[in-house]
């Protein structure tokens, strides 16, 4: 995202633990040294863990699912610093989220309103430094409990359950509630809620809540390193009384709080005030009337480089930026900072801002790190809230990462933010929002819609432990991160594992490929972006571009996208090639006197004649006008419009926009490859 300076020195007294986390062993089923034995069948290791603590197996089952949905990713820690199955949190470990992160190769003014002088200064991200609540410090108790090393429990799967195991039983004990593999999982709700991590009794309960939906409707599934576990569905009445006991602090929620009433959520306001001697000199957003006054398009899910307190801290600078919501990792708790009828700085891009909404998740794009299940779960609700209450449709034409937002005009291309990043489990995320992928055609239809397996898509990106400079002997730039689920996909030139990656001239104007560099997406799709076929060899289905074909393995024993239908644009007749913006903006005649024009600046890529995009959307010509505190500044605070029609399309990684007068929009199968 954006947010603000990170100190160099700290950075890189943090940095040199980078290494030794993003090489951290990958989880193993083998059992520990303080285990009685060996279990390497992981439902056998849930039930062996449940029956030396004395925790109902559902309860474990269901805490572990909430917090990981039982996988290992492979080793590695969560963005709140969590490991294996049961999320035991080992911050401090990995300090080296301080290191590089999605900003530093982004210049993104995040206001992104060339009529304003650029906010990039008040855009770079906030302290990583893991802050000292016990929630992000479980493994150190953990270790005390089982007697395991912290070592053993980061990295070996039957430490790491026992660990957990031991912690709710600690918890239940700590609060006088029965501790016994035979008592009712009913009376475990004060330690379930105690698990969260959460610092507030709404924001534990809300996590219990879950847990016990979880155990009500149980589950089975494969984990991500080929484990099937079950938890068989039964109905339980939590006792919530036992929450009392774990005192608490209970939040206020005021009237119009814009979230759902069974996710946690608290208000700690974004300031608009003028701050400086002329009325321009106000942050960190603008007032609005929306939707009234324009329609709210987009939710943009970002994610905040920076852990959940030192982020919300900073948007409460009215000199930086703001967004409209920031999430919590461990328990998934929301504080809403703008109301959305207002228009935050967040997206590096004015015209997406303005007919936007931004939630800001707690996390890092780059590092190989996971998100957590009770974010991912508070998250959906809050989406789905906010997209029935504005008629917002659940797809990725809609519902997209602030790495789908273009850069306003040419020179802006390169600096925009890449996060939430290749690790965002988008297909995951859409099945929570009860709008998944699905096949709607055939290969003759036209559209295909990407959607690997995560847990098995595993492309080998590069980068992830980058460091600040003045770090002695980094690491390289080319070392692997490490293996683990991604929703990304890399395009290649030619159907071949062997042919270079795609070139996006904007990102590399010399015309080389694009690499497999964690932040370098220009030769990159991701799960749910729908896109034009071009093309298909055997195993290989080609899309159109950035002005070109792209090439992704697609085999029809193992698919990594769906078919579907839909509308398709191309150039009109005579028209060898035509532009394509980052905003939709109105032509200059619908500028009222004394409203600077806006220019409709096009970008380095053109939709040449054969080529087919996919459609997203159909927009007018809009350009909010805001550069004042009162809104004294002439027609300030109001929307102009023109004659002027776009059509939105996934033309790149990106989102963006070609006048309607220059396309012809028609169904996808009209000269699709057979």
């Amino acid at each position: 995202m954006h947010l603000s300076a990170t100190s160099r020195s700290r950075r890189v007294l943090l940095a040199a633990a980078v290494a030794a986390a993003m090489a951290t062993t990958p989880l193993t089923a083998a059992g520990s040294a303080a285990a009685a034995a060996p279990v390497n069948d992981r439902q056998q290791q849930y039930a062996a863990a449940a029956a030396e603590y004395g925790v109902p197996e559902s309860v474990l089952l269901g805490v572990s699912y909430l917090q990981s949905r039982w996988d290992t990713n492979a080793g590695t820690p969560s963005t709140s610093g969590g490991y294996g199955p049961m999320h035991l949190t080992d911050a401090e470990h990995v300090a080296a989220l301080a290191g590089g992160t999605h900003h530093d190769e982004g210049t993104e003014d995040p206001r992104g309103d060339e009529s304003r002088p650029s906010l990039a200064e008040a855009g770079e991200p906030p302290a990583a430094t893991p802050p000292a609540e016990a929630a992000l410090r479980t493994v150190d108790a953990a270790a005390g409990l089982t007697g395991a090393s912290e070592e053993s429990l980061r990295t070996d799967v039957t430490a790491n359950i026992r660990g957990g195991a031991a912690l709710l039983a600690a918890y239940q004990k700590e609060i006088g509630a029965p501790v016994g593999a035979g008592t009712d999982p009913a009376a475990w709700y004060g330690a379930v809620a105690r698990y969260s991590g959460a610092d507030s009794a709404d924001a534990a309960a809300a996590f219990a809540n879950e847990v016990y939906a979880t155990i009500a409707t149980g589950d089975s599934r494969v984990t991500d390193d080929g484990q099937r576990v079950t938890l068989a569905g039964r109905a339980v009445q939590p006792n919530r009384s036992w929450l009392d006991r774990l005192n608490l602090r209970k939040l206020a929620r005021p009237d119009g709080l814009e979230c759902p009433d069974d996710i946690s959520c608290e208000w700690i306001p974004a300031p608009y005030e003028n701050y400086g001697p002329t009325l321009g000199d106000y942050g960190n957003h603008d007032l609005g009337n929306r939707p009234t006054q324009q329609k709210i398009e987009y939710i943009v899910i970002h994610d905040t480089e920076g852990y959940f307190g030192p982020s919300v801290n900073l948007v409460k600078d009215p000199k930086r930026v703001g967004w409209h919501y920031t999430l919590r990792s461990v328990d998934g708790h929301i504080a809403q900072h703008i109301k959305t009828k207002n228009v935050g700085w967040h997206a590096g891009n004015w015209y997406v801002n303005a007919k936007s909404i931004g939630l800001e998740h707690e996390g890092f794009a780059g590092h190989g790190t996971w998100y957590t299940e009770a974010m991912y779960r508070t998250s959906a609700k809050l989406v789905r809230h906010l997209a029935r209450q504005y008629n917002i449709p659940l797809d990725r034409n809609h519902i997209i990462g602030h790495d789908n937002v273009p850069g306003t005009v040419a020179a802006n291309v390169r600096g925009m933010h890449w996060d939430p990043g290749p690790y965002w489990n988008w297909s995951h995320y859409f099945d929570l929002l009860k709008a998944p992928f699905k096949s709607t055609g055939t290969h003759r239809t036209g559209l295909v819609t990407i959607d690997p397996d995560f847990a098995t898509n595993q492309p080998p990106f590069t980068g992830c432990n980058r460091q600040p400079p003045g770090v002695p002997n980094p690491p390289p730039a080319t070392a692997p991160c490490p293996l683990r689920g991604s929703s990304a996909l890399f395009l290649h030139n030619a159907p071949s594992h062997d042919a270079p990656l795609v070139n996006d001239i904007a990102l590399r104007p010399d015309g080389t490929p694009n690499t497999t560099y964690v932040s370098d997406h220009g030769a990159r799709v991701s799960a749910g972006q729908t896109y034009a076929l071009a093309e298909v060899q055997g195993d290989w289905t080609a899309i159109w571009y950035l002005g070109q074909k792209g090439w992704f393995h697609n085999p029809a024993a193992k698919p990594t996208a769906k078919w579907t239908v839909g509308f398709v644009v191309t150039p009109k007749a005579g028209k060898a090639t035509i532009p394509v913006y980052g905003r939709a903006y109105p032509e200059q005649a619908a500028y009222p006197e004394g409203v600077p024009y806006q220019a409709i600046s096009p970008l380095q890529y053109t939709l040449s004649a054969g080529q087919r995009y996919a459609v997203g959307n159909l927009l007018a010509g809009e350009y909010y006008r805001a550069t004042t505190f009162d809104g004294s500044a002439p027609h300030d605070q109001t929307v102009v419009r023109g004659d002027n029609r776009y059509v939105q399309v996934q033309f790149g990684h990106r989102i963006m926009y070609v006048n309607l007068d220059d396309v012809n929009l028609v169904p996808s199968p009209l000269g699709a490859p057979r």
